[in-house]
């Protein structure tokens, strides 16, 4: 029986080795860049009004037919799947980025909203989701509490 010496850390090194692994293969090398994570989940706003819930998603290269939408009364998922299946003649790539992606997002509601009556449009790569309050959401009102 031989003795080895105790390190503590050796796992956190070894899981560490297997994200890095991770990165390469997802990502092509390294951590992510921002642009890259851009890619992936698409950037939104969204903001309340007192009748609606609107978000609007950056969704560059995606066509409505390859976009899916699912309401909740609390939360919106918003996934796509995208590919690129054109051939280019008498282009030579060194680098392709654009090719395909497919993303799922889960967006949390600031306010109960319900399906009915909501609309979505796609245009020049920006989607705009609207969706009506419940009228229990409509009825509630912050409240403003005094700092004594």
């Amino acid at each position: 029986m031989s003795l080895a010496r105790w390190e503590p850390f050796r796992g956190l090194e070894r899981m560490r080795e297997e994200m890095d692994r991770l990165f390469q293969d997802v990502f092509g090398g390294g951590l992510p860049t921002a642009g890259q994570l851009r890619h992936r989940v698409p950037a939104i706003d969204l903001a309340e009004t007192e009748t609606d819930v609107v978000l609007t998603a950056e969704l560059p290269g995606v066509d409505k037919k390859d976009l899916s939408l699912e309401v909740l009364p609390d939360a919106l998922t918003l996934s796509a799947k995208t590919s690129r299946e054109k051939e280019e003649k008498g282009e030579t790539f060194y680098r392709r980025e654009c090719s395909w992606g497919e993303f799922r997002r889960v967006i949390p509601l600031p306010a109960e909203v319900k399906a009915e009556g909501a609309k979505a449009t796609l245009r020049d790569g920006v989607l705009k989701v609207t969706l009506p309050k419940t009228e229990t959401a409509k009825a509630q009102q912050p409240k403003k509490i005094e700092i004594g």
